[in-house]
């Protein structure tokens, strides 16, 4: 119980900074630090995103006027048809494949964040 509430509070904190939590944070500490398996990870992430996501946070940033809703609310559309169709595809990938895929993902967008920040510093030019 307690590596749950760890791993709730320590996505809670990055998604109130970061705007991340769930297939970053929470996924990989339950198949790390819990056992489960990457889809039991990836199911139980999204049953913790469905209530009210980040509610306090979204009220903060509203508040000052950080908050697109005609965007959000597209987005969320996005996302729910996206979510089910990627549910599909995962439970045909299998365990090792979606961990791979995981993977792969998480360091192409680490390669790519830390490239745009360098040209952002003016370290690197155009790529």
């Amino acid at each position: 119980m307690a590596a749950f509430l760890a791993i709730g509070l320590v996505a809670g904190i990055a998604s109130g900074i970061f705007g991340i939590g769930g297939g970053v944070l929470i996924v990989p500490a339950l198949a790390f630090f819990c056992g489960f398996t990457q889809e039991q990870s990836i199911g139980t992430s999204l049953a913790v995103l469905l209530p009210p996501v980040g509610l306090a946070a979204v009220l903060e940033y509203y508040r000052n006027g950080n908050v697109n809703l005609r965007a959000a609310v597209l987005v969320a559309l996005g996302v729910f048809v996206g979510a089910w169709l990627g549910a599909l595809l995962a439970h045909k990938m299998g365990d090792a494949w979606l961990k791979l895929a995981f993977g792969l993902f998480i360091i192409l967008l680490g390669v790519w964040m830390v490239a745009a920040s360098l040209k952002g510093l003016h370290l690197i030019k155009d790529i």
